[in-house]
């Protein structure tokens, strides 16, 4: 009788060139991804409303906040509503890709020891799906205030998709490196995570459009790249909103950045496991 190690269908054959191995790795992610997007919820558009339900709530509450407290001549002149969604949006966000990855297996998870399955595609299956899920969310409140309110007007529509990708792919940056350190000291790790994304609330700038602060509050907020997408993300909205404050590259900048510090983190972690880490 045939062993299970010497069973073809246990044998699976390597891609010999790149293209190959690119198209293989694309295959597993899609697969992994759709896998995470039904086991996260039950089904995906439960997972929508669910996030739909998020973003709503924390619309509602910042509207409460402008109208009955007085604030709302620190909004930008023109549509109040978009004015809050790109606050919020970028901000869940950015917030959800750090958690994506942060509740992905590293590489002293058991399941790393099948070989499909590696780290990588582990972070960007999570990543992915968050994606998705915001992403729809998005779409389909966006579609709800075109219907019930007569149109939505945008200064730039293209112009968002790079604020949109940089506050997605820096939550992933700072994840990365946040999971490079967890089996090291993983109630640190989980304790500075919160404290950052909590800090967001006032530091990525949602609440109050970069250009009309005090230069001393830039100064306190701009190390930040959550900050630069939201006032880009604005910048590109309102048509009378034009900041010089913020960059459009910083927060680019600053994933290339830490995506590379925390790659190189995980293929050390790779090379030097050890399996009492995830005891710890």
């Amino acid at each position: 009788m045939e062993t299970a190690d010497k069973n073809p269908i246990f044998e699976q054959a390597l891609p010999t060139t790149m293209l190959g191995a690119a198209f293989s790795f694309s295959e597993r992610v899609y697969h992994t991804t759709v896998h995470e997007i039904r086991k996260s919820s039950g089904n995906a558009p439960l997972g929508i409303l669910n996030e739909m339900l998020q973003t709503i709530m924390y619309v509602a509450m910042f509207y409460f906040l402008y109208q009955v407290i007085g604030l709302r001549s620190l909004a930008i002149q023109g549509d109040f509503i978009l004015f809050l969604l790109t606050g919020v949006f970028l901000f869940l966000l950015h917030n959800r890709a750090i958690r994506s990855v942060l509740s992905s297996a590293d590489a002293t998870q058991p399941i790393m020891l099948h070989r499909p399955m590696t780290t990588m595609l582990s972070i960007a299956s999570k990543a992915l799906s968050g994606l998705y899920f915001q992403l729809s969310a998005a779409g389909l409140i966006l579609f709800f205030v075109f219907i019930f309110r007569g149109g939505i007007e945008l200064q730039d529509p293209f112009g968002l998709v790079l604020p949109v990708f940089t506050a997605w792919s820096s939550g992933i940056a700072l994840g990365l490196v946040f999971l490079m350190v967890r089996p090291f000291a993983p109630k640190m790790v989980g304790l500075l995570s919160s404290v950052y994304m909590r800090a967001n609330m006032i530091t990525s700038g949602k609440a109050m459009p970069a250009a009309y602060m005090p230069a001393i509050m830039i100064d306190w907020f701009d190390w930040n790249p959550l900050f630069h997408a939201i006032d880009q993300a604005r910048d590109a909205t309102f048509v009378n909103y034009d900041t010089s404050v913020s960059s459009p590259t910083y927060a680019l900048y600053f994933t290339l950045l830490f995506v590379l510090i925390g790659l190189m983190g995980e293929f050390w972690m790779r090379q030097n496991l050890s399996a009492s880490w995830s005891n710890r």
